[in-house]
């Protein structure tokens, strides 16, 4: 339904629409229509992106964007104790999920079992794990990547086929979710390109 209000004070415009940066515009839509998960590793060289309870939605958003550009047929996120696709995570991923499969399923480490029938490799991104770039990333792929701070869970963790890592030569521990995808991903693709 399309509605046009015109000559409305800015005040009321906002109240409508729920918030401040409206720029004079608002749209009612309907919610984001979510993939079917079994679809995504249809292709023999597939690359998924998993994420175990993300729960920032800008960050969401800019692996949702790394994951468009890189060419990945998707992203997998829980039905519960996760960001969803919002207004915010729309403006993060610059448009990026509006043309990417984004999957929710009810439990992911179920998801990364069915997803190793489907002969995808699964890698679990963790510090402990080996140097990401050991692995063959022929074929289907799974990533995935866990909560910030608390990284992968351990049924999850344990659904993996391998934890990989990237290095780490500086003094700070570790990378942002979102960073640490764009690292991987790109490793992915420098591999397959020269394979």
């Amino acid at each position: 339904m399309l509605q046009k209000w015109e000559g409305l004070p800015g005040d009321e415009l906002e109240r409508i629409c729920g918030s401040p940066d409206h720029q004079g515009v608002c749209a009612e839509v309907e919610p984001y229509g979510y993939a079917d998960p079994d679809s995504l590793l249809g292709a023999d060289d597939a690359l998924v992106i998993a994420l175990d309870e993300i729960q920032d939605p800008h960050n969401l958003g800019a692996i949702c964007r790394v994951a468009e550009v890189a060419g990945a047929a998707g992203v997998v996120i829980p039905e519960r104790r996760s960001a969803e696709v919002t207004p915010a995570v729309c403006k993060a991923s610059a448009g990026a999920v509006e043309h990417l499969a984004i999957a929710r399923v009810r439990n992911l480490a179920d998801w990364l079992a069915d997803a190793k029938q489907a002969e995808a490799w699964v890698y679990g991104a963790d510090r402990s794990g080996i140097s990401y770039a050991e692995p063959d990333y022929s074929g289907r792929v799974v990533v995935v990547l866990g909560a910030e701070g608390k990284g992968l869970r351990p049924r999850v963790a344990e659904a993996c086929d391998q934890l990989v890592a990237l290095p780490v030569r500086g003094n700070v521990e570790s990378l942002n979710v979102s960073t640490a995808a764009a690292a991987l991903v790109y490793g992915i693709l420098q591999f397959r390109m020269q394979s």
